[in-house]
């Protein structure tokens, strides 16, 4: 596997553009991603019951196990909470898409970001739509068009690509997503978009995307919020030429590692760019009874708000990491946890078998200055190990999230 320049353009097939149309006030506001020939779409969506509008479409389109060929995502609003209105709005803009790509509405998923409660502006989306698709590209340009397209906090794009051979054949997956704040997914993140070019069956892509999911997505965290809108999609439109992946083996194992890489770097792009966030946080637990059990433990950690202003503060404050374990709602022996802090700057002890080790606070403050701080969490139940992803808490949470609205 080896990293390419672009994003979801990479892959063979894919075309992309983003464009301003007035939802938002100058920023990209509408992306298109489209395919000629038609994908194979997994997916995977928030577990919020209030769901956005194009959440609820696009579930539908996959249980029908329709193949798709494009997407089209606006930011600026989230079209949830908007009713029976919202799901009309949802299937004017697939229709829109449509038409002008000559297709069926239900080969077009959705996908919306932003306020929610308010209506979407259909005059300026259908218009929008029509005059964006002429721009629809293979090149770099485009997908990095289209990924600045669907940001709302975000203060940059978050784009990757990869490729891969399988039995002499180049694969190539190309990604991008979006999300600052309101992020806590038990599924996946705000909104990421995977495009691949390798010749896969649904139920196979499913798979991967979920396992994929299990250990990047759902393990991080930026404020305990989980979205109305979360979504990540993955197209496949085959046109790599491989031998068909309908069952696992080495095939199915080198794409999931690729699919795994660009999850991952999605998500912790996510999570450093959180809302006011100054420092990416590593939670990195070991000796956990269970896959479920670390998971809880960590993400019990990168929650609290006492920790994560903690780290804001610099202060090596480990009895609010402790303590936050202890109300994860897992069984474990505080008598045999070890906790310790490390950065480039060094690595800092401060428990050991649930005791307080003394250490240089000097030296704690070192390594709490960097930008990116792992926590290491060692216990003795088990031999399972996790790692999640957080940031810090600022005031600058509070001012962007003050007057969202605005």
């Amino acid at each position: 596997m080896k990293l390419v320049q672009g994003s979801v353009t990479a892959a063979k097939g894919f075309k992309a553009a983003g464009e301003y149309i007035g939802i938002k006030n100058k920023r990209k506001d509408l992306a298109l991603i489209y395919s000629e020939k038609p994908c194979v779409y997994a997916g995977a969506f928030t577990q919020n019951v209030v769901k956005a509008a194009p959440v609820i479409w696009d579930q539908d389109v996959l249980k029908k196990g329709n193949t798709v060929h494009a997407v089209v995502v606006n930011s600026g609003n989230a079209n949830a909470a908007t009713g029976d209105q919202g799901y009309k709005d949802t299937e004017t803009m697939a229709a829109a898409t449509a038409e002008v790509l000559g297709l069926q509405a239900e080969e077009v998923l959705v996908c919306s970001t932003g306020v929610i409660g308010v209506n979407l502006p259909m005059d300026v989306i259908t218009k929008g739509i029509k005059a964006v698709a002429p721009s629809l590209s293979e090149s770099f340009e485009a997908g990095s068009r289209a990924a600045e397209a669907i940001l709302t906090t975000d203060t940059g794009s978050k784009t990757i690509a990869v490729s891969e051979e399988l039995d002499g054949i180049s694969i190539t997956i190309g990604g991008m997503g979006k999300g600052s704040g309101m992020i806590h997914p038990n599924m996946a993140t705000m909104l990421g978009f995977i495009t691949t070019d390798v010749n896969i069956t649904q139920p196979m892509l499913q798979k991967a995307l979920k396992k994929a999911i299990d250990t990047t997505f759902n393990m991080i965290t930026v404020d305990g919020d989980t979205s109305t809108n979360d979504s990540v999609i993955v197209l496949a439109n085959g046109e790599a030429g491989n031998a068909v992946i309908d069952s696992e083996g080495e095939a199915f194992d080198k794409f999931f590692n690729c699919l795994y890489e660009v999850c991952k770097y999605i998500a912790i792009s996510i999570v450093r760019d959180g809302e006011g966030a100054t420092k990416l946080l590593e939670v990195n637990l070991t000796g956990a009874k269970s896959f479920e059990d670390g998971k809880a433990l960590a993400k019990s950690i990168l929650t609290s708000s006492l920790v994560k202003t903690a780290f804001f503060g610099e202060d090596a404050n480990w009895g609010r990491i402790f303590c936050a374990m202890g109300y994860a709602g897992v069984a474990f022996d505080p008598n045999k946890v070890d906790i310790a802090i490390e950065s480039i700057a060094g690595t800092v002890s401060m428990l050991k078998k649930g005791l307080p080790v003394k250490f240089s606070e000097a030296k704690a403050k070192e390594v709490l200055e960097e930008n990116e701080i792992k926590v290491l969490v060692t216990m003795e139940e088990g031999s399972e190990s996790v790692s999640a992803w957080g940031c810090d808490l600022s005031y600058d949470y509070v001012k962007i999230n003050g007057d969202y609205r605005s």
